[in-house]
């Protein structure tokens, strides 16, 4: 990777002085769709490199098969593979969400204390488009703007405006923000260009702005943040993804925050990974009745 900065690190980082107080345990997922990760290794992404550099990273986690976004979306969000959530292609009418919920849905049927907020700009992420959604509407707050009408520049932009305000301004526990720009600019340039790349440097730029809404808030001191960061599926040299070359099912898994192993992970992590580090990290161990298949991926072993 490159030369990283340390704005990130520090911004996660434990803040001295907040007295023998347990620090609040709360999670952000921000997922990244179509990010490749050896052109994510080339471009310029100070704050990603940032995190990684403080956490647990691995450039060869495994998205599941087909290599296309509705199966690895509800993978990452759900914890199991295909085979169960019932998620083959981008239509997701089938699916099995009622027995393997996404993981905020998850954590409302365990507590429905729980705080918790998505913001997604993909239709069949947030709503009955195409046999969605996948975040259901028992989780607290779901924010849709919609990318294939209003393209996704704008609408991730839309997504991050919404995001910050509401990390800023509400208590979630767990959150998550979906970005649809770089796999967009992929399809269109069909290759990958510096189109693409410049997407993936914008997305880099968004992490930051959310990362520092984090920091603004007037409870962070005492708060115990686990920024987690992944991607849904690789791509091909001519731009495309779906098929089972290596640079299609490779993504990135990265883990940041006080509670986090500084390791580069020498197994390398599933994308149904993702889902179940949140649970246990919010203190959610899985019930062997959820049949989850993602295992706790980053975090100290002492949690």
């Amino acid at each position: 990777m490159k030369t990283a900065t340390y704005a990130a690190v520090l911004l996660l980082a434990p803040l001295l002085g907040c007295g023998e107080s347990t620090p609040t345990d709360k999670v952000l997922l921000i997922g990244i769709d179509g990010v490749r990760v050896d052109v994510m290794a080339e471009v310029e992404t100070p704050t990603l490199d940032s995190l990684i550099d403080g956490g647990a990273f691995s450039d060869r986690a495994r998205a599941a098969l087909p290599t296309v976004s509705g199966p690895n979306w509800s993978s990452m969000l759900t914890g199991v593979w295909p085979e169960k959530h019932g998620v083959h292609n981008n239509n997701f009418a089938g699916n099995r969400y009622a027995e393997y919920p996404d993981f905020l849905t998850r954590l409302e049927r365990v507590d429905s204390s729980f705080n918790t907020f998505a913001v997604v700009d993909w239709p069949p992420l947030g709503s009955d488009d195409s046999g969605g959604p996948l975040v259901s509407p028992r989780v607290d707050r779901v924010v849709l703007f919609d990318g294939e009408a209003n393209g996704y520049r704008q609408a991730d932009s839309l997504s991050v405006l919404a995001a910050v305000e509401h990390l800023e301004r509400e208590d979630p526990d767990a959150a998550f923000v979906y970005l649809g720009n770089v796999d967009v600019v992929g399809h269109e340039t069909s290759s990958l260009a510096p189109e693409y790349r410049r997407s993936i440097e914008e997305a880099d730029a968004q992490v930051a702005q959310l990362l520092a809404a984090l920091r603004r808030r007037p409870t962070y001191g005492a708060e115990n943040w686990l920024v987690l960061v992944s991607t849904d599926h690789g791509r091909n040299d001519a731009g495309g993804h779906g098929g089972e070359s290596e640079m299609e099912r490779t993504i990135f898994f990265l883990a940041s925050g006080p509670s986090v192993a500084q390791t580069e992970l020498s197994d390398p992590p599933g994308i149904v990974d993702v889902a179940v580090t949140a649970l246990a990290h919010l203190g959610v161990t899985a019930d062997p009745a959820w049949q989850l298949d993602g295992a706790v991926a980053g975090l100290e072993a002492a949690r």
